[in-house]
């Protein structure tokens, strides 16, 4: 009758207003709180390692000149053990923002590593002058440091010829952690064909920023291993929830040529 009609439709009101947490709880990802930075609950126990990331937009008349100029002196860092860093990638622009040169170093220690490097290298007259002679080639620089997710692999040197893709992803604040559960999951849909190479989130400069850096044979083998994520069950749901909190913006990157000695993620 219309009395239990009337009761039914004020206890449902009821339950919207006073219990909007449960109602909510069917629908959205709830991640529990946490106490803690998102430095130590995202990053790697295990190591100490801190990342740092270089944009260099060269005039396009000096691009030649500077990949030169910046090989011989990262080959000479590389050859000096007083100097506790190492350059893990260095490439060219490809597709994306052009004449762009990328640089990732990896500081083995962290904080005292980076420390000690620069001390070093504001002591170092012919790197004083190296940063005079690149200062002319250069449009605009910036740089970040980062530190490298707990779920991904540790980028390692592989095999060439490789062209590697780096997704940038601009997080809304508050959903790092969120993501970094919902990657956890979603990295295993990425491991056949050993296309992952590394991710990272940012600590210091531009904050809440992730890069994910891929390596493929080729454009077609990219083509061929994106295509077949979507074939897994599961990879669907992690992008799509994963993508409603980013701006994504892919760059497909040359590696450049460095000390073949050297630790490095790219070859040519």
């Amino acid at each position: 009758d219309v009395g239990a009609m009337c009761s039914v439709y004020t206890a449902i009101c009821n339950l919207f207003k006073y219990d909007k947490g449960w109602f909510r709880s069917l629908f959205v990802h709830k991640v529990d709180a946490r106490k803690d930075a998102h430095s130590n609950l995202l990053s790697k126990k295990e190591t100490s390692n801190l990342y740092k990331i270089q944009f260099h937009n060269v005039k396009p008349e000096c691009l030649e000149a500077y990949n030169s100029l910046e090989a011989e002196v990262q080959n000479r860092l590389h050859q000096d053990q007083d100097y506790p860093c190492e350059v893990v990638g260095s490439w060219n622009t490809w597709y994306g923002e052009q004449d762009q040169a990328v640089h990732l170093w990896r500081y083995r220690g962290g904080y005292p590593a980076l420390t000690e490097c620069l001390k070093k290298l504001n002591n170092n007259k012919e790197y004083l002058e190296f940063q005079k002679e690149r200062a002319k080639m250069l449009v605009s620089r910036r740089n970040q440091l980062l530190l490298e997710f707990s779920f991904w692999n540790e980028p390692l040197p592989r095999p060439g010829p490789s062209i590697y893709e780096m997704r940038t992803y601009n997080l809304k604040p508050g959903t790092m952690i969120e993501w970094g559960n919902h990657w956890a999951r979603a990295i295993q849909y990425r491991q056949e064909n050993n296309e992952a190479v590394g991710g990272f989130f940012s600590q210091i400069g531009d904050l809440y920023v992730v890069y994910h850096l891929w390596a493929y044979g080729s454009l077609q083998s990219r083509e061929e291993t994106r295509n077949s994520a979507w074939l897994k069950e599961g990879w669907d749901a992690n992008v799509h929830y994963t993508g409603r909190r980013d701006a994504n913006q892919p760059h497909i990157y040359n590696p450049k040529k460095i000390n073949p000695k050297a630790k490095v993620i790219c070859a040519s």
